[in-house]
């Protein structure tokens, strides 16, 4: 397609060449070397072709050194910047804070993401009388919501009447800010926490988190966010916005890999050491942290979140993505290009013969968008409800080499990354989805 050639023109993915692209013949599709159309990148980012030499050193070095490697890593000082495991991740926050909006202090690199979400609430969730409930939404990723609904029985607290879920109205997609603000309103006597999604995993909405936060803390309430749809995807100030606590993955956007290490953020007003919270040997002064006393003393910041050391595989893998934000530039720039890729995506969808604008009857074959049309409401997933045929049309893009992600029951979801991701890629994707339509149409 010739304006996505004269797109990728003006417009380069520079860091392409530094992530391994699957190919047909890698995902047993045939023997063909092309690479593949990867628009998956919000369920798993592509691996960064330096993870694995960064992975390597540190087999290495367990290899050379055993136990020591915690204090005595033999590749420190070469390429790359090695570190005693003992603070394998300390050198990544700086390099993590930015992505968020953070301050270093705040940031901290741990556990998984629902670890994360539990430790917090674990922090954070104050029930008192009858000010217990939890405001968050109906369609939440169901890990979030068993969280929710255990930490309430841990507290004695009767889930059936502490949940308070919003819903988008009837015949919509997605939550109006207005609706949240109001629900907020209406609980504000009752609430102990709103905890919502910054990007909303089904519909692919972005929301309003800098309004929501405000909106609840001016009425005493307590305000975390799962950012495991919006951390490396778009530009977050977590500090600024004043939230009170967020945590997130880094499997997604920022391509840590497979079931990678999650992260924290705590915001600097919380910092103080006497806040109760779950505790481990690795959120305990550094300096006495060997002596083994019967004494805790957190570390000030998100660091004293911290339970146990993290892994350090993980850690590198975490590490090398992030040196490739580093290099690409600030999450704005990410960013641009990250809207440069949907709005093609959008634009040529729109065009396809079996889009339409209105939810699809049970037997049409068509599809319509089902994410918020405006720009600032989006990050890089576009959402596509079908009513028809879904399954057959998912296994038909991905024998023609569309690797693309299936939410049940019926949306597909498409995300250009903007790291890696070229406009042919999002033509590639919509003419392979055209294709899939037509064929099963003409049957």
């Amino acid at each position: 397609m010739e304006e996505a050639q004269h797109l990728d023109s003006q417009f380069p993915a520079q860091l392409r060449g530094q992530f391994h692209i699957p190919t047909f013949a890698s995902m047993g599709l045939g023997s063909d070397n092309r690479e593949l159309t990867y628009l998956c990148g919000n369920s798993l980012g592509l691996m960064p072709r330096a993870t694995k030499d960064a992975v390597d050193r540190e087999l290495n070095a367990w290899a050379a050194r055993g136990v020591e490697g915690h204090f005595n890593h033999p590749f420190t000082g070469d390429a790359g910047d090695a570190t005693n495991w003992v603070d394998i991740d300390l050198p990544v926050v700086p390099l993590l804070a930015p992505i968020v909006g953070a301050q270093d202090d705040e940031v901290a690199i741990m556990n998984s993401l629902t670890a994360n979400l539990n430790a917090l609430l674990v922090a954070f969730y104050k029930p008192e009388g009858n000010k217990n409930k939890i405001l968050f939404e109906k369609g939440a990723f169901p890990s979030d919501f068993y969280a929710f609904h255990e930490q309430c029985r841990l507290h004695g607290v009767d889930p059936t009447n502490a949940l308070v879920q919003l819903e988008p109205r009837e015949g919509e997609y997605y939550l109006r800010t207005e609706d949240i603000l109001a629900a907020i309103d209406q609980y504000s006597n009752q609430l102990a926490l709103v905890c919502l999604p910054g990007i909303q995993y089904y519909t692919g909405q972005l929301l309003d988190i800098a309004r929501i936060t405000d909106h609840a803390h001016v009425r005493g309430i307590t305000v975390g966010w799962d950012l495991a749809h919006a951390v490396g995807n778009v530009p977050l100030q977590l500090h600024d916005w004043g939230v009170d606590f967020a945590c997130w993955c880094s499997y997604k956007y920022l391509n840590s890999g497979p079931g990678a290490i999650g992260g924290a953020f705590v915001h600097a007003r919380h910092s103080t050491s006497s806040l109760p919270r779950l505790a481990g040997w690795w959120g305990n002064n550094r300096e006495r942290r060997f002596a083994m006393l019967e004494k805790f003393e957190p570390i000030d910041g998100a660091l004293g979140f911290r339970q146990s050391n993290p892994s350090v595989i993980d850690v590198v893998c975490l590490r090398t993505s992030l040196q490739l934000f580093q290099q690409f530039g600030s999450m704005s720039q990410v960013r641009e290009r990250s809207v440069r890729l949907t709005s093609f995506l959008k634009r040529l969808l729109k065009k396809s013969v079996y889009y339409r604008d209105q939810t699809p009857k049970s037997s049409d074959l068509g599809f319509t968008i089902i994410t918020p049309e405006q720009e600032s409401l989006h990050g890089a997933q576009l959402s596509l409800l079908f009513h028809s045929e879904m399954d057959k049309i998912f296994k038909h893009c991905r024998s023609r080499g569309l690797i693309a992600d299936e939410r049940r029951p019926n949306v597909i979801r498409l995300a250009p990354a903007p790291l890696y991701n070229t406009f042919q890629d999002v033509a590639n994707a919509v003419q392979i989805l055209e294709e899939a339509l037509q064929e099963i149409f003409l049957k």
